[in-house]
């Protein structure tokens, strides 16, 4: 008789996920650069928001908040033509995914330890939420 194998458990890992505010709202963050990314590669704000999941009309609303918070846009638009027009990044929208991308490389390894030692205080097995701890490990609102 085989001796049924123990659960796998998940590894902890670190996401990291940069996001540039002015105020409270979020004006660069990990999905509007996944949707830069994706305009360029579709030369479509509808296919770049249907290969994402999103509407078009959440797509528009996320170009246009970005748009407005940059000196300069980030996205151009072509209008009718045989092709039935499209849109394109403007350098800055380019510039602005080349630097987004090269933190998220970057800041990792240049906190390497300090990612490891939080890392290693975290338990494999930690439950999903504050619902999920023990009463006496709650920590208190306050």
């Amino acid at each position: 008789m085989t001796t049924p194998k123990a659960p796998r458990k998940p590894p902890v890992r670190l996401r990291f996920g940069m996001r540039i505010s002015v105020g409270n709202d979020d004006v660069i963050g990990p999905g509007k650069i996944a949707l830069l990314e994706a305009i360029r590669t579709h030369g479509s704000i509808s296919t770049a928001a249907k290969n994402l999941g999103m509407s078009y009309r959440r797509a528009w609303l996320l170009l246009d908040e970005l748009n407005h918070c940059l000196k300069q846009p980030a996205v151009h638009s072509v209008k009718g033509g045989q092709s039935g027009g499209g849109s394109g990044l403007t350098p800055v929208g380019e510039e602005l995914i080349r630097h987004y991308r090269s933190v998220e490389t970057i800041a990792p390894a240049s906190c390497a330890k300090s990612i490891q030692a939080l890392l290693r205080l975290v338990r494999s097995d930690a439950p999903a939420g504050p619902a999920a701890q023990p009463a006496s490990t709650a920590v208190p609102p306050g």
